[in-house]
């Protein structure tokens, strides 16, 4: 099947700029930023897809190849919103591996900090990531937003980020008292962790919460 992908991909692409193709995301991985740089300059798409449907500054951030990414962020045409074929972004990609400056770079491009489905802040919650989250939040982030499963950025922390990091979403205002589709909240999260102390600080602090908002578990 990914050869047929591969294939397909490269139907749309002249014979003549077939190499270039291979080329380019040969360099990606190599971080060969001049490389990539003169492709770019030649004419070749700075948004052109891998046959896994994933773009170049999505990969290059993934890797991390960051000579790479830099030499696609100068082109005036790449598509900072890419996103690859299960939903993520190269913003996404840049906060789960804690690329504090690339998040800076990207939302001064227009990256998109809010999107249906998962977010940069699941993203940088499941890393942990406080300074990350924190320009997340500044920028307008929805702190309470739900991924396909229900999931929200303060249950990634708890049970995957630092537990500095769930205790920065507590500060912010995330909701405990959410559930997802498993019927779990932030606390069980936590507790599947065995973080039982991160537990009782998201249970007591849900009580807080419901008593002055007046939800409990709301999905």
């Amino acid at each position: 099947m990914k050869k047929l992908v591969y294939l397909g991909v490269l139907a749309g692409v002249s014979s003549a700029s077939a190499g270039s193709y291979e080329d380019f995301f040969r360099a990606i991985k190599r971080d060969d930023g001049a490389t990539v740089q003169e492709l770019l300059q030649r004419g070749f798409d700075p948004n052109t897809v891998d046959p896994e449907g994933r773009g170049g500054l999505l990969i290059a951030l993934q890797e991390p190849s960051l000579k790479a990414a830099d030499a696609l962020m100068q082109h005036p045409q790449v598509d900072v919103n890419r996103l690859n074929a299960v939903g993520e972004s190269p913003l996404m990609m840049a906060a789960l591996k804690g690329q504090l400056d690339w998040c800076k770079r990207l939302i001064e491009r227009g990256a998109d900090i809010n999107k249906t489905g998962w977010t940069p802040l699941h993203y940088a919650a499941t890393s942990g990531n406080m300074p990350i989250i924190e320009l997340l939040l500044e920028h307008h982030a929805f702190i309470d937003a739900e991924s396909p499963n229900g999931t929200t950025p303060l249950m990634m922390a708890a049970r995957y980020g630092s537990e500095d990091s769930a205790r920065q979403l507590m500060a912010a205002g995330a909701d405990p008292t959410m559930r997802n589709e498993r019927e779990l909240n932030a606390a069980d999260f936590a507790r599947s962790v065995n973080r039982e102390q991160l537990a009782q600080a998201l249970e007591g602090y849900a009580r807080e919460y419901a008593a002055r908002n007046g939800s409990a578990g709301k999905r």
